[in-house]
């Protein structure tokens, strides 16, 4: 197996999805810093559908790679340098689990947060009687996003950074 761009036996879609989970959380924060104190929510409704198809397309890609042309995660770790111990890599499978109560909620509670802002929000955006309900949906996909973020990462260092 090549390197990925990262420096790891990973491969390019694999490196890319873990770059943009470093870029994910600062940008979110940039479109609720645009929405809550700049009030801005033209930017907000902007960087939130841009954010939702990049992710979107990012991520199907990547299972593309990761399950087709990879045959699964597990041909990617057994490629490190250094193999892992069946106790090390049980430990980066239990990971890859906590990480994937999060990553596969992630698509509902965006789509969710992002379908009903489309079509209770005026256009163009401003407070209205959906603004209460969008808020909590949208604290809820914040979190949910940003537990996959680093629960991704972590795993992305377990599994092919960590001892090698």
């Amino acid at each position: 197996m090549e390197h990925g761009f990262l420096g790891y036996r990973s491969t390019f879609m694999l490196d890319f999805v873990v770059s943009a989970l470093l870029l994910i959380v600062p940008l979110l924060l940039f479109s609720l810093y645009a929405v809550k104190i700049k009030h801005n929510f033209a930017l907000h409704k902007k960087l939130q559908i841009l954010l939702g198809a990049v992710l979107l397309v990012a991520v199907a890609a990547f299972e593309v790679d990761v399950q087709i042309m990879h045959g699964g995660w597990q041909n990617i770790v057994k490629q490190r340098e250094v193999p892992l111990t069946p106790e090390q890599f049980d430990y980066v499978r239990n990971v890859l689990y906590v990480h994937l109560l999060f990553a596969v909620s992630t698509p509902f509670f965006w789509a969710t947060t992002l379908i009903l802002a489309l079509k209770r929000i005026p256009n163009p955006p401003v407070p209205c009687a959906h603004s209460s309900l969008h808020k909590k949906l949208g604290w809820i996909s914040t979190i949910d996003i940003t537990l996959t973020s680093l629960t991704g990462l972590y795993w992305y260092y377990v599994a092919l950074v960590a001892g090698g």
